[in-house]
């Protein structure tokens, strides 16, 4: 059998999800085991300050987690395996073809209606996970009504936003030919870059309600804190993220003259001022450490070399016969590789992990000096974690291959080691 046979291809694809599932499922297996084995916070910097109660309910929203995050690794291997080899896209391409001709906007709305219904697939997953487990554990505060509407309205912006955005990748491949790639990559990073100040503006606020931070000792302190660290925002808003879930955070949206930092309700009143001032601190050290600009070029660099592979896929025969397409139109090749690159790029993920938990620990150091230590930075993540019921105890091959930011204690050792290097700098 020859590696550029369609039955080689097909096996192989086969493979590769078959293959990414079983590591997953091992994944979450092993976790389940760590996370049992541990009757108590493990000693470390917090322990002392961690209650018990609270780490036995994180170990079991932990388990609750991945004992559903299981099942949902099989059904999605089962759906990507049926859509894939019984036949089905293939024949619905057909169809948009007899139905509307070979036109640019036909074959755009075939892809965003594949998209539609893969969403449409997890809906019961996602309403289970949040009407379920986060009911069960206190997290939930959203209503049924509103679960809907937010699915009407991402459903509403996709077909605003994603029909055009796909119009044109397939228009571009009209006008410029063989190396529409080129041209394609640089219309998508645009979009990513429009997007970006637009979402905070257009998008964003059609799902929460933003309010600018009450004038007070707050607004002065986190005003002032943006002022020494040479962070200039627009505004700080506050967001109703209590409508939704019990779950905290904060963020900084936009670029530029256009930039906004935002906290969750449920944050501000989860910790004193000294502790949002440190929160605000490290999401400025991601941006004073130019983190958000260095993500974004790697995501380019990766988004280019996606193009250059859907270009050389297209002119593959094998490629297309493989799952039962004809030759003829970039469109197929396109949703082929967007369905089966998760395949591949999961087991890099443990790369981009390492380089995000390099920023994390850079933006908390960082936020650690412009707060005159590390303690209030320290006590703010606790809280967050307790609050959140935040997996204290990943098993670390776990961490690897999921986790974007390091554990508490790992934060924690880390600022308290820093805490002593600089205060050996200062007494020598």
């Amino acid at each position: 059998m020859k590696l550029t046979s369609p039955e080689f291809v097909s096996a192989g694809a086969l493979l590769l999800v078959l293959g990414k599932m079983a590591l997953q499922l091992w994944l979450e297996s092993i976790n389940r085991k760590y996370s049992r084995q541990r009757q108590s916070p493990p000693s470390g910097v917090s322990t002392e300050k961690f209650d018990t109660a609270v780490y036995e309910k994180s170990v079991a929203y932990t388990l609750a987690k991945s004992r559903f995050e299981s099942f949902e690794i099989i059904f999605n291997a089962a759906i990507l395996i049926l859509v894939l080899f019984s036949g089905l896209l293939p024949a619905m391409f057909e169809w948009f073809i007899e139905q509307g001709g070979r036109g640019a906007l036909v074959q755009s709305s075939y892809l965003f209606v594949i998209g539609v219904l893969f969403s449409l697939l997890g809906m019961p997953l996602e309403w289970y996970s949040q009407f379920i487990i986060e009911e069960r554990f206190g997290f939930n505060t959203m209503t049924k009504k509103l679960w809907w509407i937010d699915r009407a309205k991402a459903l509403l912006l996709g077909g605003v936003i994603g029909i055009p955005m796909l119009l044109l990748l397939v228009k571009i491949v009209e006008w410029t030919g063989q190396n529409w790639w080129i041209w394609g990559w640089a219309a998508m990073l645009l979009f990513q870059l429009i997007m970006m100040v637009l979402a905070p503006i257009l998008i964003l606020p059609l799902f929460n309600k933003f309010i600018p931070l009450k004038e007070g000792s707050l607004r002065k302190r986190l005003l002032t804190l943006g002022e020494r660290s040479g962070f200039y925002a627009q505004n700080i808003l506050v967001m109703d993220g209590s409508k939704r879930s019990r779950h905290s955070n904060a963020f900084f949206t936009g670029f530029s003259k256009w930039r906004k930092i935002v906290l969750f309700d449920t944050l501000v009143q989860q910790l004193d001022e000294a502790e949002l001032e440190a929160v605000l601190a490290h999401e400025i050290g991601h941006y004073k450490k130019r983190h958000i600009p260095k993500m974004l070029f790697s995501s380019a660099i990766l988004s280019f070399g996606g193009f250059f592979m859907v270009a050389w896929l297209a002119e593959q025969e094998w490629f297309y016969r493989a799952f039962g397409f004809s030759q003829g139109s970039i469109v197929p090749a396109l949703l082929l590789f967007t369905l089966l690159s998760g395949t591949i790029t999961f087991y890099f993920s443990p790369i981009g992990n390492f380089v995000a938990r390099r920023f994390e620990y850079e933006a908390d150091a960082f936020a650690s000096r412009m707060t005159h230590g590390p303690h209030a930075l320290i006590t703010s993540l606790r809280k967050m974690t307790e609050k959140n019921l935040s997996n204290l105890t990943p098993h670390p091959i776990y961490s690897a291959v999921y986790y974007s930011h390091p554990t508490l204690f790992e934060r924690e050792k880390a600022l308290l080691k820093e805490e002593e290097k600089l205060h050996r700098t200062e007494t020598a």
